[in-house]
C-alpha cells in the first residue's frame, strides 16, 4: 500500500488573513501540519504559535524557510516581499502557496514562476474563490451553456472610505510603493482573476484610474474594458470614495444572465425565458478550506490545482494592462 506523503508547512507573516481564513484550513488537511510560522515581531509569531498549537515560531524568514522539518511554506505577507521570499523557497526545493496578488508586477510572476518551474515544484497562488463550491457551480452553468455563449460580463464594486483611510493610519493596501492601485490590487484581483475562471483568459485590457479623495498615496478609483479570447467582452468599476457600498456582477449570454456577488453571500441567479435559479452562496468555514484541501488533491496526483502559477501570473498581466496608462 503506497504511503501518501506529508507536507509539513512554515508559514511566513501571522496577519489577519492567516488568522482566521488560511492557518485552520492547514490544520484541517489529513496530509498536511503547520509546524512553524514567522513574524518580524517574535513576540506575534510566538502569540500565533501558542494559540493555534504551532510548535515552532520565528521572527527570521529564512530560518523557516531552511529548516529542515519543513517542506512546504505558505507566503502571507504584503505584495511586495513575494517576489523575493518566493525566489528563496524555489532555491531551498520546497512547495509554496503565495498570497494574491502574487506579485507586484506581471514580470516578477515570471520570475516566481520560472523558478519553481525549473525545480518541478508546483506554485500555489491564493485565488481561493476558484475552489468555493458556489463559484464551481457557477463555471459549471456556464460550461454547461445555460445561458448559451457568454456576450457580457459587468462588476461595479465600491464602498465609503473607511475609518482607517479617513485617520490615515498606516496600511500597506494604500501605500503606492506597495500597491500602485490600493485596494484594487488586493479586492479587484479577487474578482478579475474569478472572471478568468469562469470566462477563460482575457487578451486585452485597459484602464484608467485616479486618486479621487488625496487621502493616501495609491489610486483609489479604476474603470477597466477587458477582451476575452471567446470573444465576450467585459467591464469594471471599483471605486473607494464612493457614498454606497455596491458588488454586482452580471453575465449576459445569448440566452439569459447569471447575476451574483464576488463577496457577499447574497444568493446567486441563473434567469432564461424558461428558468430561474437561486444558488445560495455560504462561505464555509475556514474560508479556504476547499482551497487547501485542493492543494492535497493536486499533490498526491488526483487533480490539477484550479490557482496555479500560470492563472495567477496571467490575473496580475491583466491588472499591469488595466493600470499601464495610469
Amino acid at each position: 500500500m503506497e504511503v501518501q506523503q506529508h507536507f509539513r508547512w512554515g508559514i511566513i507573516g501571522c496577519g489577519d488573513v492567516c488568522e482566521v481564513k488560511s492557518a485552520p484550513a492547514y490544520q484541517q488537511v489529513d496530509s498536511f501540519s503547520l509546524v512553524a510560522v514567522m513574524s518580524r515581531s517574535l513576540a506575534k509569531a510566538e502569540d500565533f504559535a501558542l494559540r493555534h498549537n504551532v510548535p515552532k515560531y520565528y521572527d527570521n524568514a529564512q530560518q523557516l524557510i531552511d529548516d529542515p522539518d519543513i517542506n512546504a511554506v505558505y507566503i502571507a505577507t504584503p505584495p511586495d516581499s513575494h517576489y523575493e521570499f518566493a525566489l528563496r523557497v524555489a532555491k531551498a526545493g520546497k512547495i509554496c502557496c503565495v498570497e494574491k496578488p502574487m506579485a507586484l508586477n506581471f514580470a516578477q510572476c515570471q520570475g516566481m514562476q520560472q523558478a519553481f518551474a525549473q525545480q518541478n515544484l508546483p506554485l500555489f497562488v491564493a485565488y481561493y474563490r476558484r475552489s468555493l463550491p458556489a463559484f464551481t457551480q457557477i463555471k459549471q452553468w456556464l460550461d454547461e451553456q445555460e445561458i448559451g455563449q457568454v456576450r457580457h460580463i459587468d462588476w461595479q464594486y465600491t464602498r465609503p472610505p473607511s475609518n482607517m483611510d479617513l485617520t490615515k493610519a498606516p496600511n500597506w493596501r494604500t501605500q503606492k510603493a506597495v500597491a500602485k492601485a490600493g485596494y484594487f490590487e488586493d479586492i479587484a484581483s479577487h474578482g478579475l482573476d474569478l472572471m478568468c475562471f469562469l470566462l477563460g483568459k482575457i487578451k486585452q485590457a485597459q484602464g484608467v484610474a485616479s486618486n479621487q479623495q488625496g487621502l493616501y498615496s495609491a489610486y483609489d478609483a479604476v474603470a477597466a474594458s477587458l477582451l476575452f479570447e471567446s470573444g465576450a467582452t467585459g467591464t469594471g468599476h471599483w471605486n473607494f470614495a464612493s457614498s454606497n457600498s455596491a458588488d454586482k456582477v452580471l453575465i449576459t449570454g445569448e440566452r439569459g444572465q447569471i447575476g451574483f456577488n464576488v463577496f457577499a453571500d447574497s444568493p446567486a441567479t441563473l434567469t432564461t425565458a424558461d428558468k430561474y435559479i437561486t444558488l445560495a452562496m455560504p462561505n464555509p468555514t475556514p474560508i479556504q478550506g476547499d482551497f487547501v484541501q485542493a492543494m492535497a488533491e493536486h499533490l498526491a496526483g488526483n487533480a490539477v490545482h484550479p490557482s496555479l502559477a500560470e492563472s495567477g501570473a496571467h490575473t496580475s498581466w491583466v491588472m499591469d494592462a488595466i493600470l499601464q496608462t495610469s
